[in-house]
């Protein structure tokens, strides 16, 4: 990775990062459905113009199917419930429970889409699933009021996400990535525009959570998506695969400087070992016994 890839690297992780911030300021306004549209629906106009070519438009129409399920289960439902979450967490916390990300596409990969699992992703997987249990351990109460449904609804985003990274590797690798991103938000608007006009609050949205909303929309969907499809076309997937693991410290930064929200032991540990977790899963560290790596038959 160049130095210049470095730096928008690390751009890139500030910026999805913020968005946990954005979410949390703006939602209590909004709600979550209205937010994700003001969130889809300014970024789709911002990245529409990327497809104004006739063979742009062309393979846009021709992979409509798959464009408009590539923008429900990776934007509409995963941002949707991400938001939900906020509400109620910590964005720190809602970070760091997003970063099992890989692991449920590995999950989902071998399960649905014939992706074979190393020996050794097992081992992180479990990792990762048990830094899970640490963070949220003593938040786990599915009461009324209290945070173990809001656990639940980020685990169901990462799902989400799982699933659409197989699906797009599986069924549209053949697009270029401006199709990707900017025919999949212009989906996410189109299916968000009626339940989110139809749960729109009836007071008035202050000027906090208006800029708030806004700046997720330009900064964390438009220049993000910008960003993130540029480093893998420049680093590759794998090195861009590493903001996964720098937007949940980026996020804990955030919320510490603007919102105040502490650093816990707890918090420290569990992030620990669910990163380590993930990347042993996902193959960026890899353990080795004496001549050979663990996952060798």
């Amino acid at each position: 990775m160049s130095p210049a890839d470095s730096l928008r690297l690390l751009l890139l992780s500030s910026l999805w990062g913020l968005s946990f911030i954005f979410m949390r300021v703006a939602v209590p306004e909004f709600g979550p459905v209205p937010l994700i549209l003001v969130r889809m629906g300014v970024g789709a106009l911002l990245l529409v113009p990327l497809l104004l070519s006739l063979r742009y438009l062309r393979l846009v129409w021709q992979n409509k199917g798959g464009l408009l399920l590539l923008g429900l289960v990776n934007h509409v439902l995963p941002f949707s419930l991400l938001a939900l979450a906020t509400t109620r967490l910590e964005a720190g916390f809602t970070s760091l429970i997003n970063a099992t990300t890989p692991i449920f596409t590995a999950l989902l990969g071998a399960l649905c889409f014939a992706t074979p699992i190393q020996r050794q992703q097992y081992l992180g997987l479990a990792l990762a699933f048990f830094g899970v249990y640490v963070l949220s351990a003593d938040r786990l109460d599915f009461a009324l009021g209290g945070d173990g449904w809001f656990i639940l609804a980020v685990l169901g985003a990462t799902f989400c996400y799982g699933l659409a990274s197989n699906y797009s590797k599986a069924y549209l690798a053949h697009l270029p990535v401006r199709v990707l991103a900017a025919g999949s938000s212009a989906m996410s608007a189109l299916l968000l525009l009626l339940p989110g006009l139809w749960l729109w609050p009836t007071e008035p949205i202050g000027g906090l959570a208006w800029a708030n909303g806004l700046a997720l929309a330009a900064f964390s969907t438009t220049g993000a998506f910008l960003l993130y499809f540029g480093l893998i076309a420049s680093a590759g997937a794998t090195a861009t695969s590493t903001v996964t693991f720098l937007v949940p410290v980026s996020a804990l930064l955030w919320g510490y400087l603007l919102l105040g929200e502490r650093l816990g032991l707890q918090i420290l540990v569990g992030m620990a070992i669910t990163l380590v977790g993930t990347a042993i899963a996902t193959g960026l560290l890899r353990l080795r016994r004496p001549g050979r790596d663990l996952d060798c038959p």
